[in-house]
């Protein structure tokens, strides 16, 4: 599914935290939840999509660029 698009991963992506949200109740799905994005996030940094540091930088104010 490298080449699918935002519905698709939407979709899933929803599909997911519903049956953790049957499985797990409220809390298990916010956790399934965090736990995806900060799988994203990590996998964003390491394939070099998101540059780390310039994002730090911006947060705490400084110039980027």
């Amino acid at each position: 599914m490298t080449g699918a698009s935002p519905t698709v991963w939407g979709a899933v992506a929803g599909a997911v935290l519903a049956l953790a949200a049957l499985a797990f109740g409220f809390w298990g799905m916010v956790l399934v939840a965090v736990l995806a994005a900060a799988g994203a996030l990590i996998a964003a940094v390491v394939s070099g999509r998101i540059d780390l540091r310039a994002a730090i930088d911006a947060a705490r104010g400084r110039r980027v660029g």
